[in-house]
């Protein structure tokens, strides 16, 4: 069972920014900058973790509810845009990366991870998720 599995199932504790029947929206505990969030589909078991290996209507609805996230990123940040990346080397449980960006440079995963408090990681997190509903 993957962590990503663990936090979809609650049985580890994330900042959750969104949710739906499929797909699992949450901060990067070791984020590149304030806002960063991963998102996940809800699979009890990936059979692979590349993001090209999920069927087609699994992968479009990754990509739409990625964009429904990264509006309320850049909404709830004020950033410029909102970076996207597919790594997948870390964690084997399939994963986008959203990053908000002020700069090109805030998205080089080489740079110093933050180290923010719970509190803030909550404020952050329920930002995001005001945002969004609020796009709804």
């Amino acid at each position: 069972m993957t962590i990503f599995t663990k936090i979809i199932n609650g049985e580890i504790p994330s900042y959750k920014v969104a949710e739906d029947d499929r797909f699992y929206a949450f901060l990067d505990i070791n984020p590149l900058v304030k806002g960063h969030t991963l998102v996940v589909p809800k699979l009890p078991e990936p059979e692979s973790d590349y993001i090209f290996d999920l069927d087609d209507k699994l992968l479009g609805g990754m990509m739409v509810f990625a964009k429904k996230v990264a509006h309320g990123i850049k909404a709830a940040t004020g950033c410029k845009r909102v970076g996207v990346a597919v790594l997948g080397m870390e964690v084997n449980h399939v994963h986008i990366h959203l990053v908000p960006l002020k700069k090109e440079t805030d998205m080089l995963f080489s740079n110093p991870k933050l180290q923010l408090s719970p509190e803030e990681m909550c404020t952050i997190a329920n930002s995001i998720a005001e945002a969004i509903e609020s796009e709804k």
